[in-house]
This record gives structure tokens, sequence and C-alpha cells, in this order.
């Protein structure tokens, strides 16, 4: 278009415009201009196989994200949803007991009204808000959630406060239920104090016997063990029962979970127990009408997915509401989403795929002195520093003791996990490697005090003498130290209150166990720190842009 000469000369030299077949030696192209593509596409190519592991997120617009915030803002307090009173009273009383200043995540926020059915705009819900799959007079529609928010945001008390208010008002219309309670009331007053556990046998049993009303579906028992416990804390008041499931349970203890005489309302389980009851006892699923599936990036990943849609099969026929929760929307996930569930309603949070701000990243390189490729050495010299520096420099009501510090170091292989907490026990660390094999008491022990948020402090002189013993045969100690060493398995939802520390002595393959690892710190509004080992074979150029991300305050996608 910019031609001024008109191409009608000979083909070749002699023309008065140079055609595209005169320019030699660069093959018909102007010289240097597709070589400038070349390199610029290069440099395009190089950048975007830095965020190769980034694209495996599915995004969450901006102008989503700016939305979110503002609907949040409308609540200030739990007296504005829709709970029954008895519920709101428990989460004051139990649940949030002795905290000042008591208000809703933003994931609470977002979330409990949308399972309640609450609309906190104020408007006539239009058509298209309506979730139904496929409506029939006899059929109630369902309604499902994928419910996605950061680490460390309180999800397990917003899918499970909906649920438990579901089972109270299910109470309330069950007719054979209340018939139950009578007579249950009738027969403790006829036998004046004796225990129910000892006459209980010999009664009718419960309406719900094995036939709870919600599923709360969890990858890992110690998962089971911490939902429980939040379940548990709520029904001192609001009165339902709930029990667990899992690996760590006998199969005695596991019959009586299920078929109490009393009844169970909430089962808390994981997919490949319950689906094999499932396939011995389809019964058991017969009146659920609650199905909550959390870690739902893991349950519906290879290891899940087989058991995970044969308990969600077996249900479908009676639930009215399925819940999807996790803390990350992976490619994989997304995908099955759009495919099984069309009409899913999606919530999440602003700050989804982002790690907290007050969450730092630090990085060891080391293939520098004084490690020269040894991450062991570096692990143990980072987990050394911390404890010296927390007896410095942190001050506790008590001048003579100090705080210890619970870290958590996460490698990318189940074999690498023993290796690690062997060599830093030998360096005077209390340490123990989180697998299959570890003892049940030991792995209970660690976790109890890793879940726990109650202060441990040790004396001072310990620490400051390095926990050095008269004895010579006895190594120096770090007595202010606890370490957990685990893969992925543990960055799952178990909710780390005391963990401000986390290690990466391996680099994370995707940006999701970025956001898992790092998320066991700074979890519901606390500080945290991490550290990521850099060894020779790592990708520095992804290290680089997570960190740049972080502190940009910018999603992982």
């Amino acid at each position: 278009m910019n031609r001024t000469v008109a191409n009608v000369g000979p083909r070749g030299r002699s023309g008065p415009v140079r055609t595209r077949d005169a320019i030699p030696t660069t093959g018909g192209r102007v010289p240097g201009t597709r070589d400038r593509r070349d390199r610029k596409g290069k440099d395009e190519k190089k950048a975007f196989k830095a965020l190769n592991m980034q694209r495996s997120l599915a995004t969450i617009g901006y102008s989503v994200r700016t939305s979110l915030k503002e609907k949040m803002q409308q609540i200030e307090s739990f007296d504005q949803f829709d709970l029954l009173a008895v519920v709101n009273n428990a989460v004051a009383d139990e649940v949030l007991k002795g905290m000042v200043d008591i208000k809703p995540t933003p994931v609470q926020r977002l979330a409990i009204p949308a399972l309640l059915g609450q609309d906190m705009s104020g408007k006539k819900p239009r058509r298209k808000d309506v979730l139904v799959e496929t409506e029939t007079e006899s059929t109630p529609p369902r309604k499902e959630f994928l419910l996605a928010a950061e680490t460390g945001s309180g999800k397990t008390l917003a899918y499970l406060l909906p649920a438990i208010n579901a089972v109270k008002k299910a109470e309330e219309a069950d007719e054979a239920v209340r018939k139950y309670n009578v007579r249950l009331k009738e027969e403790k007053r006829r036998r004046g104090d004796a225990p129910v556990s000892t006459w209980i046998e010999n009664f009718e049993p419960h309406p719900n016997m094995a036939r709870p009303r919600v599923i709360v579906l969890v990858p890992t028992a110690e998962l089971v063990d911490q939902v429980v416990s939040v379940a548990k804390a709520i029904s001192h008041i609001a009165k339902f029962k709930v029990r667990g499931i899992s690996a760590n349970f006998d199969p005695l203890r596991i019959r009586r979970n299920l078929y109490s005489p009393l009844g169970v309302d909430i089962i808390v389980a994981t997919p490949h127990l319950l689906s094999s009851i499932a396939n011995t006892d389809p019964y058991i699923l017969s009146r659920v009408t609650y199905l909550v599936i959390d870690e739902a990036d893991s349950l519906l990943d290879r290891s899940f997915v087989p058991e995970t849609t044969n308990i969600l099969d077996r249900a479908t026929p009676t639930v009215q509401q399925l819940v999807l929760c996790s803390a990350t929307i992976p490619r994989r996930l997304d995908t099955f989403l759009a495919d099984r569930f069309p009409n899913i309603m999606r919530i999440t949070t602003p700050n989804l795929h982002a790690i907290p701000r007050r969450v730092q990243l630090g990085v060891i390189d080391v293939s520098k002195d004084p490690y020269r490729n040894n991450k062991l050495l570096a692990c143990a010299d980072a987990i050394w520093s911390i404890g010296r520096d927390s007896a410095r420099h942190e001050q506790v009501d008590n001048k003579d003791e100090v705080d210890v510090k619970r870290i958590m170091v996460f490698v990318n292989e189940r074999e690498t996990t023993q290796e690690v907490a062997d060599y830093l026990v030998t360096k005077g660390i209390d340490a123990v490697a989180l697998h299959r094999d570890t003892s049940e008491q030991r792995k209970s022990e660690m976790l109890a005090s890793f879940t726990s948020s109650e202060p441990m402090r040790v004396p001072k002189d310990q620490v400051e003498a390095g926990g050095a013993s008269a004895s010579p045969v006895r190594r120096r100690r770090l007595p202010n130290t606890k370490v957990i060493v685990a893969t992925d398995l543990a960055s799952r939802g178990i909710d780390t209150l005391a963990v401000r520390n986390v290690v990466l002595f391996d680099v994370p393959h995707t940006s999701i166990d970025f956001i898992h690892r790092l998320g066991r710190a700074g979890r519901m509004g606390r500080r945290g720190k991490g550290i990521v080992l850099v060894g020779k074979g790592d990708r520095r150029d992804v290290v680089k842009e997570v960190k740049e991300s972080m502190f940009m305050g910018q999603a992982l996608v």
C-alpha cells in the first residue's frame, strides 16, 4: 500500500522495484525483519515456558474479582445469615468462643448465603440464576456449587453451617424422627439414671441408623479428624450426630459409627473407604440429601475419581445440594465441571489463586557456598536460623521462655520424606516424616501440636546453649523447633494454625503445589514465611516469577 512505483518491470535486479524474488540471501524477506520477529517469538516462547506451570489453573477475571469485593462488603456479621438460631448460637458459643469482633471471612460471606438460598441483594432472581439440571414433578431441583477460596480462609465452616442447618430443618419436618425422640425420652425417664449405652442396643433403632443425610468427602484421614472436630463443636449446642470414617479406625469402630442405634446425621469419610462400604451396603447412601466434596481438585483427580464418582452416582437420586470445595481450580477440574455439571454455580473469592501478601518468600541458592548443592545441609541450616532468631528477637510474657516454632518441610517425592527427617534428627532437630509408614501415635502427636493454636514454650537458656548437654556423647539440639516433613498429602486442607514457617525442600512442579504448600503458613490472617531451596537443576525462572507475583499480590495464573 505504500508503493510509489508500479511493480511492472522485469523480474530481477534491474527493475525499478526490488520484488520478493529479487532479494537474495534472505529467503525472500526484507533483511532483518523476520530475524527480529524470530527473536521476539523465541523470547515469548521462553517466557511462556516459564509460565507453563501457571497455565494449569483456570483464570478468574479482574472484573469478577472486583464485583466480588463489593458484594462482600454487605455482610458484617453471622447474624445476617438465614441460619437457625440454635446453629448461630453454636458458632458464637463453641466454634468462635473467646474471639472478639467476630466477622465472617470472605468465603463465608459469599458462600453461606448462596448455599442457604438467601438473596443478599434484595433483587428478584432472574431465570438464568436458578440452578436446575432436570426438573420434573417428582424430582426436586438439585443445586450445585463450586466453592473456591484460598487456603486458610474458613471453607470448612462455610460449607458445614448450611449443611447442619439443612439437617436441623429436615429433622423438624421428619415425623418418624419426632416420634422416635418422644419414645426415647419416655424410655430414659422409665429407666431412671441408667446410662443410655447400657440399654440402647435393645431399644428400637433410630430412623437414621446407617442412613446419614449429609456426606462430606475428604482425601486424608487427618482431614476426617479435623472436619469431625469442627462439626462436633457445633453439635454440643445444635444437637446432631456426626461420625468419621477413615483408615485410622478399626473395623469395629467404623461399624459402630455407621450402625449406631442412636442414628447418624453427618458422615465425614475418605472416598476409598466409603465407596467400598457402599458397594456392599448401598442402603447407606439412600437418604443423602447434602453431599460435599472437599479438596475437589484432589478427589476428582485420577487417584480418587473412580471412588468419588461411584459415591456421587449412588447418591444422585436423593441429593438436593452438591457442594464442591477447592483452594485451586486446575484445568482438568474446570473441564470436568463443564462436562459433568454445566449449570454449576461458581463461588470464588477475590484472592483465589493468589498467595496472601502477608506470606513472604525467601530463596536460598543451594548451588553456592557453603552448601555446594547439599540441600539437606541448607534445610537444616534454615531451620536452625529460624530457631535462633526466634529465641533472640521474639518476646513472650515470661522472659525466661521462648516459643516453639512449628515448621513444615515439603518434598516432591514420598521416598524423600524419611531421608530428610532422619538427617534433621541427626542435626538436633525434632523432626518426623509424615507418610503411611509413620506410626499413628507419633503422627497424631505431631499433627496435634501443628493444628493447635495454643503456644508451646521451652526455657530460653536451653536454646541459647544450643541445647548442649554436659555429656559429650549427646549432640547439640534445637529444642524450640518442631518439624514435619511431608509431600502434598499434608498441604491439602489441614488447618495448620500454628505454622508460621514453611521450607520448600524441592521446587514444586506446578503453581497449584506452590499455593497449597505456602498456604500452610499465614492462615486466618496470620503472617508467615516460606523458604524455597533452589538447586542446580531447579527452575529459577519459575521461582522468580512466583516471588514477583506474591510481592504484587497477583494470582498465579
